[in-house]
């Protein structure tokens, strides 16, 4: 029974540690396109591309904590529970969120590449010049939320 009400208690840890607004939909959001790439390299015949992909997804997991730790962070400076920014947060962490935002949306992008490799129609090539991207945002969020408040 301990896993019926385990689920229960890890949303309510979600809800407390990244609210229910903007920092917890950018981490969900990233979540789900990091789950989707997963979906999509799934049952690739060749077993070279299927393991270039395998590792580009590894990477891109391993980033998955750091977006929780900036999405944690932000929302302890600025708690979210709406669909808006908070008004305390539009100056530096509109920042984070921004690139936030930009690093789920580069992962669906990989994800979508991936999924052309997969039907043959894209390259490898396309897949890791998308991850990349996707580091450098989660990077760009990490940078802009250490950098704090600042003098705005």
């Amino acid at each position: 029974m301990a896993g019926f009400f385990s689920g229960g208690r890890a949303a309510r840890r979600d809800d407390a540690r990244l609210g229910r607004g903007v920092w917890r939909r950018a981490h969900d959001r990233f979540q789900r396109a990091l789950d989707r790439y997963h979906q999509v390299i799934e049952e690739i015949p060749d077993v070279a591309t299927a393991n270039a992909l395998v590792i580009t997804g590894d990477e891109l997991a391993s980033l998955l904590p750091r977006v929780r730790v900036v999405c944690e962070g932000a929302h302890r400076a600025a708690p979210s529970e709406g669909t808006d920014i908070p008004a305390s947060a539009h100056g530096w962490l509109s920042d984070v969120h921004r690139a936030l935002t930009r690093s789920g949306n580069a992962l669906a992008a990989t994800a979508e590449a991936a999924a052309m490799v997969r039907l043959g129609a894209g390259g490898l090539d396309a897949v890791h010049r998308r991850a990349a991207g996707v580091a450098e945002f989660v990077s760009a969020a990490e940078d802009a939320f250490a950098a704090g408040p600042g003098e705005d």
